[in-house]
């Protein structure tokens, strides 16, 4: 049987998220401004959000925290994110995240690199996917202009649809980083709220943001595929750094930057990521 559902206000804009929550819900405590809002709620895009819910009282709520179970313990409940489907329940796999991790010998996460256009994203996500590689581990690279050919090609670049691209890419990137793998996307994501939406999918310590904090006027001098042209030529509207906001990290994992006016190399900048990554367990 269903929790009995009721609505939930929003304390931050007063309005209602979602009709779909099951009574007994809890938060994580780092979702400030807000005790109600879930993972996506700052997307504020779909008419029901997925919440962390619990039976219990007592403990740390996460991504992970079990749902109400079913007699047998067998299935646990799954909140829709869409409010759409209903009496839908999640399967439990005998072959789970910790025998993935002992199979792979690594830790399954997200590297989320964000930058301006031009700023080396790409760049940096092949550089690290092969050192990587080297040395014996599995990736996979979602990059936003690729994703955009396949799996969010019906998307323009309106707000809306901006922020139902970065939705996609955050799903199907804790799907890689569940079954194992270190999922590294390359996009420039320029909304805050769009990039923590997608850390709050995640368990905690398996998102890791990295900036490229490359100048506009430096990636404008690149400009490798020749859109800062266009969007200053008035062909291309809401070209993010010309007339639309990018919105910079303010608590990243990695910040890369300039020093003393030159770039680090795309082998040093990996090699940066992968520092991180075995000094804090990623990689075993």
């Amino acid at each position: 049987m269903e929790a009995q559902a009721q609505p939930l206000l929003c304390t931050v804009d007063r309005t209602v998220h979602c009709r779909h929550v099951p009574v007994t819900v809890r938060v994580p405590a780092d979702l400030a401004g807000c005790r109600w809002r879930g993972a996506a709620c700052a997307l504020k895009r779909s008419a029901c959000l997925k919440v962390y819910a619990t039976s219990s009282a007592s403990g740390s709520p996460g991504p992970e925290t079990e749902k109400p179970t079913l007699a047998g313990n067998t299935h646990k409940l799954l909140e829709s994110t869409d409010g759409k489907s209903t009496n839908i329940f999640w399967h439990n796999n005998p072959a789970g995240k910790n025998e993935r991790v002992k199979l792979l010998n690594q830790k399954g996460c997200v590297v989320w690199i964000t930058g301006l256009s031009g700023s080396g994203k790409s760049t940096l996500a092949c550089a690290l996917s092969q050192e990587l590689h080297n040395r014996g581990h599995l990736s996979y690279i979602l990059d936003g202009d690729n994703l955009r050919h396949g799996l969010n090609r019906d998307l323009s670049f309106k707000p809306d649809d901006r922020a139902e691209n970065i939705r996609r890419v955050g799903e199907v990137a804790k799907l890689f980083a569940d079954a194992g793998l270190i999922c590294i996307t390359s996009l420039i994501s320029p909304y805050r709220r769009d990039r923590d939406a997608c850390r709050y999918l995640l368990p905690r310590s398996s998102f890791i943001e990295v900036f490229l904090n490359v100048p506009l006027e430096v990636c404008e001098g690149r400009d490798p595929k020749g859109l800062y042209k266009l969007a200053r030529d008035g062909k291309i509207k809401g070209f993010t750094g010309i007339d639309d906001p990018y919105e910079a990290p303010t608590n990243c994992e990695i910040v890369i930057g300039w020093h003393d006016g030159m770039c680090p190399s795309p082998k040093a900048t990996a090699d940066e990521v992968v520092f991180y990554m075995t000094k804090n367990g990623y990689l075993t």
